[in-house]
Parts: structure tokens; sequence; C-alpha cells
């Protein structure tokens, strides 16, 4: 799905890009092999860049993959970016890979995210807080923010609601600012006028917490659990599916919740 407006032109997106990033002409030029003089020309519609041209710019100014295939659609060029569907053969090893990666993860929680938040793998630790939520919300298919954030789901059950919700909607927005996503802002929007109520209010003072990442302090039963989260990426990725997956885990924060889990998880 091309995310810009064919009428926009290829040189003010890519000046966009170049702005967000902080580039100067003349420093992009050079990671390009370029000269700042075609680059102005570039940008300002005097030049039109071939179809290396716009790959080289977008690798060194970091824009997406899908957003690449747009500049190209855009300057006239096909798409170079498939976009496979994760259940489709030519990604099998890549599901097999993404489960046995899961599984060895275990007991601790870890899933898969696309680039809506969409699950489409989870562990048997993510299973287990997943247990209380509104059956709503694990209806297929399931969404890790709407999960996290909505008040029948693990919303009244986080004990620092307030900070953990701050933190998922700033990276909600850092990635509408990447990817200037339709789906991905009507999600934020939905989940960002979510009440924040009920014990997740209150305030996480006296929690084990540890002081070198913000944990998510979550109640499970008639424990209290505590973790840090780590958001995991493909390197160089030359498909756009690949390069919206995200491999999230999460790690406890303490001896209590790691003995918990093995526990309960043998």
């Amino acid at each position: 799905m091309t995310t810009v407006s064919p009428d926009t032109g290829v040189g003010p997106l890519l000046r966009g890009w170049r702005e967000r990033r902080r580039i100067s002409q003349l420093e992009l030029a050079l990671r390009a092999d370029s000269s700042a003089r075609h680059i102005s020309f570039v940008e300002t519609g005097r030049a039109r860049p071939s179809e290396d041209m716009i790959l080289r710019l977008a690798e060194h100014l970091d824009i997406p993959v899908r957003e690449r295939n747009a500049l190209l659609v855009v300057a006239g060029y096909a798409p170079r970016y498939a976009q496979t569907p994760l259940d489709a053969p030519a990604l099998a090893s890549l599901r097999e890979g993404l489960d046995r990666l899961l599984a060895g993860y275990e007991p601790y929680p870890a899933l898969v995210v696309d680039g809506t938040y969409d699950v489409v793998a989870a562990n048997r630790g993510i299973a287990l807080l997943m247990e209380g939520v509104s059956d709503e919300l694990l209806t297929p298919p399931l969404n890790a923010m709407r999960i996290t954030l909505h008040p029948a789901g693990l919303a009244p059950r986080i004990r620092n609601l307030p900070e953990w919700r701050a933190d998922l909607l700033a990276q909600m927005e850092r990635q509408i600012a990447l990817v200037r996503s339709p789906e991905l802002r009507a999600l934020y929007e939905e989940v960002a006028a979510y009440p924040v109520a009920g014990r997740g209010a209150g305030d996480p003072s006296g929690e084990r917490t540890p002081s070198f990442a913000l944990p998510l302090v979550i109640e499970h039963g008639d424990r209290v659990l505590s973790f840090v989260a780590s958001i995991a990426t493909f390197n160089t990725p030359m498909d756009v599916t690949v390069a919206e997956l995200a491999i999230e885990t999460f790690l406890p924060a303490d001896r209590e919740t790691a003995a918990y889990l093995r526990e309960r998880l043998p």
C-alpha cells in the first residue's frame, strides 16, 4: 500500500526525509557519492533521479522499505521490494525460525507483531499474562496495543499504567512519524482515548523496579511481576512484511518474577 500521494513528487519527498534526518545536502551527497548540486536539483524537481539514485539516497536516509517502494512509484518506477504474506510458502523458514525463537525464550514472555501491532506469533509466557483478558480482545487478529491498554485488557492490572502507557504511545508516535500509516494513526487515536483508570492508575512507588529501564509492573493472580522489554527487528530486510515485523521479549526484572514463571511454565 502506497502511503504518499503521487502528486507530491519524489524530490520534495526526499527533501522531507533528509530534513527529518537532519542531514545537509552536502552531507547526503558525500554519503551517496553524488554532489550537493545534483541533490538540490533532485529535490527541486529540476533533475529526475534514476532508480538507482533513489534507492541509494533512501539507504543513506534510512527510509523504511515500504516508503522506498512509495518513492519509486511516485518517480515512475516499479516497486523494488515485495510484500509477501507471512503465511506464504516463501516465508516458511522465517515462520519456523520465529517459532523456535519464541519457544526457546520460554518461560519468559515473547511475541512477534507486525507494523500495526497485530500479534503474528506468541509463546506460552504471553499466554500466561493474557489470563483474565476479555474474550473480545482475544478474538483474532489480536492487537498488542489494544490488549495492553484497553480497560478490559491488561491495563487494570498494570501497577505503573500511566508511565507504561506514556512510553507505548510515544513509541507509536515515533513510528507514525516514520511510516505515515493511516492504519497506525487510527490505532493510536483509538488506544490513546482509552481511560486511564483502576488499579493501574495508582502510585507505583514501593514496587520492585530496576533503575536501568522502565519496567512493566503487572499483577498476576496474587503476585506482582516485573519485566523489562526489548524489541528486535530484522537487519537489512528485502521484503516489506519482514521489514515491519518486531520481536518483543520481556525479561524478568527480579528473581521473584523469574522463579514464578519457571514454576508456572516448567
